[in-house]
């Protein structure tokens, strides 16, 4: 017989409890807070402020490399559970730098491991707070503990574009944890806190002799303009607000349907300007956002990868309070000429519209594609086809808007015409639809008969003007290439009502097709 009770039980587990919160390990807290960053609790308690309910929290370390010392790993440094963020159910698993700086141990991937089933198996979003150092050495240099590898590739592979997921960078991010953020659909990340790449600073020395802070090697800034990240926030709580305004635009998983907002639905401050902001001359230069947010219900757009390839503009809007995408060309940079990391950029962000269902809007304003080796070398031929290749399988409706310049293969990887069937294709009083600029194309095949004229720059000039009034958006819609011209005054109602109209979703073109192979 025991003499144990059934309250000494309960206060067995209430101590084991207590021993693995933040202030049963006041001092680490204290390093952490000296740091200028917040515990892994405390960064859930901010997101999920709806209430948070951990599993994992009672789970140690695995076993050390034979010769080591016994880890002491609370929670085995990555706090692990379901908390409700605006309402909704997400699984949130945040690395705890406090023990072992935020290694990752094997009981720790077990329970990322968890995550992934319950984000699957419950259909909703998974959100990771990194700030931890990638493999942990302790348990790293044992053939028998690293054998089995890990599945959590597998398992973010099962739950892409099936459910959000999200990786906030908080703190150090090389190795393992900048893989499973690249495999997420939304990447935040600290300013001057958060790192995200291959190695740290000690390895690449080592490896490369490159002497280079770990800023300099994956600083926020640094990883949005190489569009690895996606936004920067400059605090924490800066960070974990655009989650929340990340996941707001997004349904729980991809069978369910967006959230729509509640009425009234109010344009944005520019909505009364829409017909005088795109310029008539081709080569003179507006900031795209200014259309976008005319467009767009007040206060509803969130951009993203900002500073990267900002020759096209990648946001989340609502209309009529309805969640939507929109891909846009930016005239303020290179005209919004494609380049490859525009057409990436603008494929990956389709490709997540798609997935869950958001309605995308393509506003088209372009010169063409970048030109020269640089352009060749950085492999644009396939990179281009990748976004005409995203926006040709997108399901959800389709909306092309014609705002001003739309030449050649860029119009139509762009969308524009009847090049994908959009289930809205319009161009604006400012369109110019053609297959090359005019003045190029005089140049290119009729150089010959200006020149041989008495008056060459005479003769050039009459013949730009001859063509040029071939020219016309209304010549557009006489032929029916488009649906109609527009004023953009008029456009967001159009928006709203094919919204209202059109089917969530379009049946495959190809039924029965097993899967299409993207240009990358």
């Amino acid at each position: 017989m025991t003499d144990t009770t059934s309250a000494d039980l309960n206060a067995r587990v209430t101590a084991a409890y207590d021993a693995v919160t933040d202030g049963a390990r006041a001092e680490k807290v204290a390093k952490q807070h000296a740091r200028g960053k917040k515990t892994a609790r405390e960064r859930i308690a901010e997101l999920a402020y709806g209430g948070f309910y951990e599993f994992g929290a009672l789970a140690g370390p695995g076993p050390a490399q034979q010769g080591a010392a016994p880890l002491v790993a609370p929670g085995d440094g990555v706090v692990t559970g379901v908390g409700y963020v605006d309402g909704r159910p997400v699984v949130i698993a945040a690395f705890d730098f406090t023990v072992l700086g935020g290694s990752n141990g094997a009981t720790g991937m077990a329970k990322l491991d968890r995550c992934a089933e319950r984000a699957l198996n419950d259909g909703i979003p998974l959100v990771m707070l990194m700030d931890g150092g990638g493999h942990r050495m302790q348990e790293a240099l044992d053939s028998r503990l690293a054998a089995p590898g890990s599945r959590l590739m597998l398992r973010l592979t099962d739950l892409s574009g099936q459910v959000p997921l999200v990786a906030a960078m908080m703190g150090p991010g090389f190795g393992a944890p900048a893989n499973l953020a690249a495999c997420c659909d939304f990447v935040t990340i600290i300013r001057g806190t958060g790192t995200i790449g291959m190695s740290s600073s000690p390895l690449v020395k080592a490896a490369t002799g490159e002497d280079l802070t770990n800023d300099e090697i994956g600083g926020a800034d640094l990883q949005a303009q190489r569009g690895v990240v996606d936004f920067v926030g400059d605090d924490e709580t800066e960070v974990l607000d655009s989650i929340r305004a990340y996941l707001s635009y997004l349904p729980s998983n991809a069978d369910d349907r967006p959230i729509f907002a509640t009425a009234p639905f109010e344009p944005g401050d520019t909505a009364g300007r829409l017909d005088e902001l795109v310029p008539p001359e081709g080569k003179t230069a507006y900031d795209v956002r200014a259309v976008i947010e005319g467009l767009a219900d007040v206060d509803t757009v969130f951009e993203i990868k900002s500073a990267h390839a900002p020759n096209v503009v990648t946001t989340v809007i609502r209309v009529g309070g309805r969640p939507m995408g929109v891909v846009a060309n930016q005239p303020t940079h290179w005209g919004g000429a494609l380049d490859a990391a525009a057409c990436e950029k603008a494929a990956h962000f389709v490709a997540v519209c798609d997935a869950f269902g958001l309605p995308l809007l393509v506003l088209i304003d372009l010169p063409g594609f970048l030109v020269g080796a640089g352009a060749e070398e950085s492999g644009l031929v396939r990179r281009s086809a990748r976004l005409g290749y995203e926006l040709g399988n997108a399901t959800v409706p389709r909306f092309v808007i014609v705002t001003r310049k739309a030449y050649g293969a860029a119009y139509i990887v762009m969308g524009g015409g009847r090049s994908i069937e959009a289930d809205l294709s319009l161009a604006w009083p400012t369109a110019e639809i053609c297959a090359i600029p005019i003045e190029s194309a005089v140049d290119l095949a009729f150089r010959s008969q200006y020149e041989a004229a008495d008056d060459p720059a005479g003769h050039r000039a009459d013949l730009i003007t001859l063509f040029q009034a071939n020219v016309d958006p209304l010549l557009a819609a006489d032929s029916f290439g488009i649906d109609d011209v527009v004023l953009p005054s008029a456009t967001r109602g159009l928006l709203i009502e094919a919204l209202g109209r059109v089917s969530p979703r379009r049946a495959p073109r190809v039924p029965g097709k097993r899967r299409s192979i993207s240009p990358i």
